[in-house]
């Protein structure tokens, strides 16, 4: 796709924004960046000059911008993560299944840590601090 870290991390937002309904601001990206208002207004401004994405007007508001990635980003993005989701796939199907309730299991767990409040039991019956 010919573009820096940050440039693909906001196109896979856009993109992710888009299959969940929602429309993007530049607000919104550089929260989601964690970059300044005039990092983001050069990144749209080098985004929208390359083609990757495109700008529009809120019609609610006649000022905001809505921002979508370009068709051509979404074939790019789909293009080159295709090998990298084939072969994911391949490891996936060729776990056993005693293997597979294991991933689940781990996976189950780490994520109840991530979003679990500090002082909340563990699975194991431990409790945080």
């Amino acid at each position: 796709m010919r573009v820096n870290e940050t440039d693909l991390m906001a196109i896979r937002h856009l993109i992710a924004c888009e299959r969940q309904h929602r429309v993007a601001s530049p607000k919104d990206l550089s929260e989601f960046l964690s970059i300044s208002s005039a990092a983001t207004a050069k990144l749209l401004s080098r985004l929208s000059a390359s083609g990757h994405i495109r700008r529009e007007v809120n019609p609610d508001d006649g000022r905001a911008q809505r921002l979508f990635a370009s068709q051509s980003s979404h074939e790019e993005m789909r293009q080159a993560l295709a090998g990298t989701h084939d072969q994911l796939m391949q490891v996936a199907l060729e776990l056993t299944a005693d293997q597979q309730l294991a991933v689940v299991r781990f996976l189950d767990a780490m994520s109840a840590i991530a979003v679990m409040p500090s002082a909340e039991k563990l699975p194991n019956g431990t409790v945080t601090s």
